[in-house]
């Protein structure tokens, strides 16, 4: 696996890609715009701790403070009243996207317990990414004593790419370990 950086994707991974799919010019090539880490609160909702422990986990993994997601409206079977916190929310781009590609390329996919590979379901027909993590135990930010309570995340990577075939194309090109 290569560093991940925005230099070494114009240098090395770039004209890789042009040349695979067949482009004219280079800036035709798919790029990643930003990398957006999602935590839902479910059923710590009314438990100031969790909440503290998730907004902690999200903080220590992405280096930057999360934000708060409301709810939209009110839902009285899930006891979820409108602007309620439901979740958090972290947006990275710039050098924070590129280190955390790297360690999630490099590091946190290899630590998931029983990892066959990533199914290709997970890039979109627009070409983003979309993976779930049970625990947060997966980075390596987080050590098993720290977590008390497990805290599952969703990482999604947003794309320029226009189908499924580049969004694949830019992210084997990247590293993601794809099922065979």
């Amino acid at each position: 696996m290569i560093e991940l950086s925005a230099k070494q994707f114009q240098k090395e991974i770039a004209p890789r890609l042009k040349e695979a799919l067949g482009l004219a010019n280079v800036h035709q090539v798919p790029r990643i715009t930003k990398v957006t880490l999602n935590a839902g609160l479910g059923k710590g909702l009314k438990d100031s701790r969790f909440i503290e422990v998730v907004e902690a986990t999200l903080t220590r993994i992405s280096g930057q403070k999360p934000m708060k997601t409301l709810a939209r409206k009110s839902i009285a079977a899930f006891k979820i009243r409108e602007g309620m916190a439901v979740g958090m929310m972290v947006t990275m781009r710039g050098t924070r996207m590129w280190q955390f590609l790297y360690k999630l390329v490099g590091l946190s996919f290899p630590r998931v317990r029983d990892f066959r590979g990533i199914p290709e379901s997970a890039v979109d027909k627009q070409g983003n990414f979309s993976y779930g993590f049970r625990e947060q135990l997966a980075f390596p930010e987080v050590s098993p004593e720290e977590a008390e309570i497990p805290v599952g995340l969703q990482v999604n990577i947003t794309t320029t790419a226009t189908s499924h075939k580049e969004g694949m194309e830019l992210f084997r090109a990247l590293g993601v370990p794809f099922k065979k």
